[in-house]
């Protein structure tokens, strides 16, 4: 849908050694703080990250998920993570890849679906707030 350059952004970083298992290999549930790395840098590049998030009212929790792994990350390998805005309209949702740096391979793709919910009542937002497309200028 936000087939536009503005809503992606790459991160750089190397895989740290209390990341992988013994075989030298990423643990799984570490992908997911790849993916929260990459996707609080997107949301920062509009000036609407968590606390300003929290700050507008509204929280956003990730509420579904899924990753496709196509080869492993090991330790010391440097990754690039792309975070995409694919969805605004009734949740955020954000698509990632995973690129080895040097050879720009492809080893994952995964996306998340966050929702906002309303901090006061704690009621799920059906709509996305007038808030997130306004940081992202985006009309509708």
């Amino acid at each position: 849908m936000l087939n536009d350059p503005r809503f992606s952004v790459e991160v750089e970083m190397s895989i740290p050694f209390h990341d992988v298992d013994a075989m030298g290999v990423v643990w799984h549930g570490n992908y997911f703080r790849y993916f929260e790395i990459a996707r609080e840098a997107l949301l920062r590049k509009f000036n609407y990250g968590y606390r300003e998030m929290k700050a507008s009212g509204y929280l956003w929790p990730v509420v579904d998920t899924r990753v496709k792994y196509r080869a492993v990350l090991t330790f010391e390998q440097t990754i690039r993570v792309r975070a995409t805005l694919e969805e605004i309209e009734n949740r955020l949702r954000i698509a990632y890849q995973i690129f080895d740096a040097r050879s720009g391979k492809r080893l994952t793709t995964a996306y998340t679906i966050q929702v906002a919910v309303e901090e006061s009542s704690q009621e799920m937002s059906f709509v996305s707030p007038p808030i997130l497309f306004e940081r992202l200028g985006v009309q509708l």
